[in-house]
């Protein structure tokens, strides 16, 4: 989870519980085990550090070496060649080197920083599908070492209607490798199938290994907030597993049995290999060179599905594109399970409530509302209806409290030196009036997962990524509107628009809600929160800031409209033992009245 994020989540939590605390009156993830598998390709952290070869590169056998090697010797020469595949959504580029995907990239999105395509292939890896297995000689083969044929003599093909197969082939021992690619129109699904002849010349009962290797390069301005949100992951025993390089520049998961899939993600793009029967192990490789805020630094993943020797052939879904619910839920695979939903705690709250509630009415009014600003708003809106029985119940007990503060001051008058007996009257005063005490801190505590879950989800929607609204051309980054020339620790160099109005908003909800007796530690606090607010927020995505800003602007008028309609209508607050002797004072006179006559 990103440190402004942990770090305003806490904040929340502690003004929530002043906030309600100063209102109320004064009644008085360890690392998974590590593991290395015989056939994995993988390299140690300070091997990565001294030498310049991408990960795994120290698993590839030499030209030589594989010349000297007969069971692969017919595999080792050739020449490549490149063939481009492209549909609406993307353009792929296959190399005959190693019969892999050498390039990526999207049609419709574009990086952050330099506006090229974006791209999902880690430029600095030779390919990013290999296949790895050892052969009964006990010598460990990387396929992106071999050359292939393919079975298409262009080098440049468009999908139309219907799919294209461009199969890759290459000799091996006395059998072969075919790798077989069918590129789909409207869609980023791209079928993979391994077909294999003659395995028992080179393959042992081991099997072999799937591997994606490189992370998805980045593609946003904030390098430090991006790869917190990257990783390799796999999906085994139900659950999603993972590696990251938050703290540690290293990590490995090494998982063993029934494997559903594995993955590299990005922030907002994802390359998944799903197969069509489960795996039986992964392996999850993720290393940083360089600090988390450092411009220039790298990220290398591997994620490596584990297979048995196939009956003939092997078949694999590829998810190469966006983050998008839409897409990734056909799969019916938890997908969006990779998406970081903070805290285990939080998450098995915050996780359904953005996927199976957030996620699909925010999609949903997207497909007729042109603008994602008013998309914002507009679900602002409709959170606020969906809480609104919690803030009512809350916002009236607040401001009830309001109404009896003077009531209260006169307690503390009366009995300045004996704190029993102030408590024993004011919960008289309580039970009279009707008022309870704690009514406003219950419903806003329930409505903390719906905050937290909402300050998930949109910094990670991708469909407001790159969107423009009013002055803010992202919504998906802070919206600047100064910069400064000097930077401000937690606060950044610059001041995000949206993040001054949903303070000022802060401020003025807090004010609705303060008793006109407050101690000068109260009116400390309804401004120094707000500040505290503008300062962690200032960071994070102009989207997120925006909904606060609607959401405090909504509660506010809801504030204002109870606190009229309770000054309007006082006897809701009258003491029920006043009423009574009124009633009973009438009919004495009454009765008095027929004596006399």
């Amino acid at each position: 989870m990103d440190r402004n994020v942990v770090t305003a989540t806490i904040l929340i939590a502690l003004i929530m519980v002043v906030w309600l605390t100063w209102l109320a009156p004064p009644i008085q993830p360890p690392p998974p085990p590590g593991g290395t598998d015989s056939t994995a390709v993988v390299v140690e952290p300070e091997e990565f550090e001294e030498t310049p070869e991408p990960i795994g590169q120290e698993g590839l056998r030499s030209v030589d070496e594989l010349a000297s090697d007969s069971t692969i010797a017919g595999a080792s020469v050739g020449t490549e060649r490149t063939i481009r595949i492209s549909n609406d959504l993307y353009t792929a580029v296959l190399s005959t080197k190693g019969g892999t995907i050498v390039s990526f990239e999207l049609s419709e999105f574009r990086d952050a920083v330099d506006s090229t395509l974006v791209q999902l292939v880690d430029p600095e890896q030779d390919g990013a599908l290999g296949m790895v297995f050892t052969t009964p000689s006990n010598r460990v083969y990387d396929t992106r070492s071999f050359y292939f044929d393919a079975d298409v003599s262009r080098d440049e093909i468009t999908v139309g209607d219907a799919a294209v197969t461009v199969t890759m082939k290459t000799a091996i021992g006395s059998g072969s490798i075919s790798k077989i690619y069918t590129f789909k129109p409207d869609s980023y699904d791209v079928g993979f199938d391994l077909a294999m002849e003659g395995t028992n010349s080179f393959l042992t009962p081991a099997g072999y290994e799937l591997i994606w290797y490189g992370a998805i390069p980045f593609t946003e301005k904030d390098r430090d907030n991006e790869i917190r949100s990257t990783g390799a992951f796999a999906k085994s025993g139900g659950e999603v597993e993972f590696a990251k390089v938050l703290d540690e520049s290293y990590d490995e998961n090494s998982l063993r049995g029934d494997v559903d899939w594995v993955a590299v993600k990005g922030k907002y793009f994802a390359a998944v290999m799903l197969p069509n029967q489960a795996g039986r192990g992964a392996e999850l490789i993720a290393e940083r060179v360089g600090e988390l805020s450092d411009p220039d630094v790298r990220l290398a993943y591997i994620a490596s599905l584990a297979m048995p020797p196939p009956v003939e052939s092997d078949g694999f879904r590829l998810y190469l594109g966006p983050m998008e619910l839409s897409r990734i839920r056909q799969y019916d695979a938890d997908l969006y399970d990779m998406v970081d939903f903070g805290w285990s705690f939080f998450a098995t709250i915050t996780r359904p409530l953005a996927k199976y509630f957030f996620a699909p009415v925010f999609y949903f009014l997207a497909t007729f509302i042109p603008n994602y600003g008013l998309v914002i708003i507009i679900f602002s809106i409709l959170v606020k209806l969906l809480v609104y029985p919690l803030t009512k119940s809350s916002f009236t007990s607040m401001a009830k409290m309001r109404q009896l503060q003077p009531r209260m001051e006169a307690i503390k008058a009366k009995y300045p030196d004996s704190p029993p007996k102030q408590q024993e009257a004011m919960m008289k005063m309580y039970k009279e009036t009707g008022v309870n005490p704690i009514g406003g801190c219950l419903p806003m505590l329930l409505q903390y997962p719906i905050i937290i879950a909402l300050w998930q989800f949109l910094p990670q929607a991708i469909e407001i990524r790159q969107q423009g609204f009013l002055w803010a051309h992202d919504l998906s980054a802070p919206d600047v509107i100064l910069s400064l020339p000097f930077t401000i620790p937690l606060y950044g160099d610059f001041v995000s628009g949206f993040t001054v109005l949903m303070g000022l908003s802060m401020v003025v909800q807090m004010r609705l809600q303060a008793t006109p007796s407050s101690n000068a530690q109260a009116k400390m606090f309804m401004y120094v929160f707000p500040v505290m607010i503008f300062v962690i927020f200032n960071r994070l995505a102009a989207g997120l800031n925006l909904y606060y800003l609607c959401y405090n602007v909504l509660s506010a008028a809801q504030q204002k409209w109870i606190n009229r309609n309770l000054e309007a209508h006082p006897e809701e607050m009258a003491p029920a033992k006043t009423a009574k002797k009124g009633s009973g004072g009438k009919k004495r006179g009454r009765s008095s009245g027929r004596k006399k006559r």
